[in-house]
């Protein structure tokens, strides 16, 4: 059997400028990166504004198991089976950091033969966008303590820092550091940590600006820390707002690759889905919207973290109405949420299956509070049986929900088929009505307890005094009215990594709570969510290669 890299290297590419052409784009809309990728120029959006909205489709999953689950491979074989149903579809994806493809959880590429290449540029750098966003983030680092070191004018508390720095590699030796060592010369002797590119609050700021003056405006108004007297210090006390946003003038721009089946998709930003919102841009959404009838997207791991910000975060920034959302489920990651040994997965099991599919039903319940259509898709595996098949499909009728078997890693948009006919008929049928989880006027404590009982399932809600203590402070600053982003573990639906299906009766525990202003959102974090990863004892960089020719191999 051929691995991912080895299928995506035997594709045959089309020049991007082709690519183009094919959604009505020309030589003067883009900036070409080699012979394969391209940047989108930020004028396209005056071209396009009159063009009708197409379909905008949310691809989630159930909650992640080490089984797998594969939703950005049924995105993108979903993007590609509309494609072959004379359907005009793009996708819009996040790129993929350096940390997981180096660390454990790989690329994010999609697999098989529902891939986005060139799969290897992709994984590894792309067109430099998580540079660009080190480097502006680190640029205001340097400021904050070259600043103190300078004379410290604005009275900069060096114990109440907020502002990290960052690298996109996991490691972990870099989450607790002491900087300024060395005598006077070396600045001010300070505790400080980094943290992954991908939480960065510039990476999140990126994905949900609209332009380049949105994007200076949101970079002045990032609180980096406090003063001696508690009062808050931002980008723009630092006069830096304009060098910042400088370094982010090609970032800004969605980058523009192909499927193995040569049909169009913007891959832009990457935030990470249990610290950050999870989404691609703001900008890559709205081409493939205007571009396209059906745009077809993703959010960070289960529905009840990427999705829920999606759909609270990103789609009112944005005013997005997505159409319908598609529930991405494996037989093996229902039977391991029912129980069942991860060794033992391979058989059949109807029980474990009965037990475990309450986590998709939890989801599917979660998204219904939207008011949005939901469609289940079954990402087949070559050890499912007709009758697990069979369970799920009369499961989900039973409920009134649409569900399709997809084998869209063994065959590409042909596998797709069926989940693409089954979206379109369910869109056409049903039509949406987008509403938010929760009003925005409410205070604090209620929002996080209307995600934590609503989507979570939660009895309570109890917050540290460390956390009580941040929600005066940002009712002081006037920033309560901003939506929540939870942080929390992505293994559960609950905040305890080991409750796996549909847990109850448990309280979420918000430990921390942080201010994105920027950004523009309330983090709440329920747990330790580490914001820099790390390594695993054999980390998958040990199988990464690259020949005299320059062939890279490994990659997955």
């Amino acid at each position: 059997m051929k691995t991912d890299i080895e299928i995506a290297q035997k594709c045959n590419m089309l020049k991007i400028d082709k690519i183009a052409a094919n959604i009505n784009l020309d030589e003067n809309d883009i900036d070409v990166y080699g012979k394969y990728k391209a940047k989108i120029d930020l004028s396209v959006f005056d071209k396009i504004k009159d063009n009708k909205d197409g379909h905008l489709v949310l691809v989630t999953a159930i909650t992640p198991t080490p089984a797998g689950e594969g939703k950005s491979t049924v995105t993108i074989g979903l993007t590609q089976a509309l494609n072959k149903l004379g359907k005009k579809s793009i996708a819009a994806l996040r790129e993929p950091s350096l940390g997981p493809v180096f660390g454990m959880k790989g690329g994010a590429t999609g697999g098989g033969y529902s891939q986005i290449v060139p799969m290897e540029d992709i994984n590894l750098h792309f067109n430099g966008d998580f540079h660009a966003i080190g480097a502006a983030h680190n640029l205001i680092s340097a400021c904050i303590d070259n600043h103190i070191k300078q004379g410290n004018t604005l009275n900069i508390d060096i114990n109440n820092i907020t502002w990290k720095r960052v690298v996109d590699m996991n490691d972990r030796a870099l989450r607790d550091i002491v900087i300024g060592l060395g005598g006077n010369i070396n600045g001010v002797v300070r505790e400080s940590s980094f943290q992954i590119t991908v939480s960065s609050e510039i990476m999140a700021i990126l994905c949900l600006a609209n332009s380049i003056k949105d994007l200076k405006n949101k970079i002045a108004n990032i609180i980096f820390g406090y003063d001696t007297k508690g009062n808050a210090l931002k980008v723009l006390d630092l006069k830096i707002q304009g060098a910042t946003t400088a370094l982010l003038k090609e970032a800004i721009k969605p980058n523009l690759v192909q499927t193995l089946e040569n049909t169009a998709v913007f891959v832009h930003g990457g935030p990470f889905a249990n610290i950050a919102h999870g989404c691609n841009s703001i900008l890559a959404t709205n081409l493939a919207i205007k571009l396209s009838d059906y745009a077809i997207t993703e959010a960070g791991f289960a529905a009840d973290l990427g999705a829920e910000k999606f759909l609270n975060i990103k789609c009112r920034q944005a005013n997005l109405k997505p159409s319908c959302i598609v529930i991405v489920a494996t037989i093996r990651a229902l039977k391991y949420h029912g129980g069942m040994n991860i060794k033992d997965l391979d058989k059949e099991n109807i029980e474990a299956l009965k037990s475990g599919i309450a986590n998709l039903e939890k989801h599917i319940e979660n998204m219904n509070e939207f008011n949005i259509p939901v469609v289940v898709a079954i990402n087949k595996f070559i050890t499912d049986t007709d009758k697990e098949i069979e369970y799920i499909k009369k499961h989900c009728e039973s409920i009134n929900i649409k569900v399709s078997l997809c084998e869209i890693w063994a065959n590409g948009g042909s596998g797709g088929i069926e989940l693409a006919n089954t979206v379109v008929d369910v869109i056409e049928k049903n039509k949406a009505d987008y509403k938010p989880l929760y009003p925005l006027d409410i205070p604090i404590e209620e929002k996080i307890k209307t995600i934590c009982k609503k989507i979570y399932g939660a009895r309570d809600v109890s917050f540290s005094n460390s956390a009580k203590k941040m929600i005066k402070k940002i009712d002081e600053l006037g920033y309560s009215n901003l939506p929540i982003c939870m942080s929390k573990t992505q293994k559960s639906i609950s905040d305890n990594p080991t409750l796996l299906g549909r847990p109850s009766g448990f309280i979420v525990n918000i430990d921390e709570i942080r201010l994105a202003s920027g950004a523009g959102f309330i983090i709440a974090l329920a747990g330790s969510i580490i914001d820099m990863p790390g390594l695993p004892k054999t980390p998958a960089a040990e199988k990464i290669d690259i020949d005299d020719n320059g062939k890279i191999s490994g990659l997955f």
